[in-house]
């Protein structure tokens, strides 16, 4: 059981600030701010994540399909082991979380607050044994676990729709023209993608992105160009107008960029969400440095992508994710040297 309170109504409504990737076209590029989800937990605040961990954990409720007894199971890289362990562990619930034995530290001691149980698999056997891990855990007893199984619960790509979208959306004074999420579960970029294309009666371009190469570094993205590789259900490729295939050092290098471009900058506020702009000033930069994770220098890349193939035109209106902060990486090779 969490061993902090977590105020849930942290999670959804997060800022927007405006930054800028140095591209060709003159377009205007926003990034949402994800660790404002319960922005106040430790080890780096929260993430995109504590939003399809809310979503799941309520439906679950809801649905009649957690019982005070049961423990609550799930396969993750870390940010919705995190984030399941936090909320459900706040509600009461017995947390177990299998995770790969190199997931970043600020992950892993985000579980171990929470009071969950972590069963580590050896990472060189791919992320592909995690998920088969939890699942022979689970098939030993059934009736004591419950999964929200982020890779197939329509309340993770439900919870971006009715959400993450409306936000974007309203943020933005309904200017949005391209819309940029990396590839994990799927859910972000399928739920949003649908969100927005409802809301823009299909004029927002959905752009998402996965890792250039099957061994990467870029955490909470799946390779799924090529090989035989678990495709999880939440994924709805015909969201998307296009991919973008984006290798793990420009990821790094624009994530990095970003850093350098803020360190004597600040970063402008588009939108503080629902909160105030001194809460967002206090909690866009740690050590007075704006530091974003892996993922978010993806984004950034897939951007610059899109720019360097001439789709971008000076009054375009673009939003990609910035889905945790970076400090959670400090002890991962070749991301220590940067903070």
């Amino acid at each position: 059981m969490s061993e902090y309170v977590v105020d849930e109504s942290t999670i959804f409504e997060t800022p927007l600030v405006e930054v800028d990737l140095n591209l060709e076209a003159d377009a205007d590029v926003y990034a949402k701010a994800e660790w404002f989800n319960l922005y106040d937990a430790p080890h780096g605040g929260g993430s995109i994540k504590s939003r399809i961990a809310k979503g799941m954990v309520d439906g679950a409720e809801e649905r009649g399909d957690l019982d005070p007894g049961v423990t609550v199971i799930e396969p993750t890289s870390g940010n919705t082991g995190s984030e399941v362990a936090r909320l459900a562990g706040a509600r009461g619930y017995n947390v177990e979380i299998v995770m790969p034995d190199n997931a970043a530290g600020g992950k892993v001691d985000a579980v171990r607050d929470a009071g969950a149980e972590i069963h580590f698999v050896d990472a060189n056997l791919g992320y592909d044994a995690v998920i088969e891990r939890c699942e022979e855990i689970v098939a030993e007893d059934p009736d004591a676990y419950y999964r929200p199984n982020q890779y197939e619960n329509p309340d993770n790509p439900g919870t971006h729709e009715r959400t993450t979208a409306r936000e974007i959306y309203e943020a933005t004074d309904g200017e949005v023209t391209h819309f940029v999420a990396g590839v994990g579960t799927g859910g972000t970029i399928t739920g949003t993608g649908r969100g927005l294309t409802d809301l823009s009666g299909g004029a927002v371009e959905v752009v998402g992105f996965e890792p250039a190469e099957p061994l990467h570094a870029i955490d909470g993205l799946k390779y799924l160009k090529s090989g035989d590789h678990y495709r999880p259900d939440t994924y709805d490729e015909s969201v998307l107008d296009r991919t973008e295939y984006v290798a793990t050092a420009d990821a790094y290098d624009r994530a990095r960029a970003l850093r350098e471009r803020y360190l004597d900058d600040p970063v402008p506020i588009a939108d503080p969400g629902q909160h105030d702009e001194a809460t967002v000033r206090e909690h866009l930069r740690v050590d007075d440095q704006f530091v974003v994770g892996t993922s978010a220098g993806g984004g950034a890349a897939a951007v610059a992508a899109l720019d360097a193939a001439g789709d971008l035109a000076d009054d375009d209106v673009v939003v990609f994710m910035l889905c945790d902060r970076g400090d959670k990486y400090a002890d991962i090779p070749l991301w220590a040297d940067y903070l």
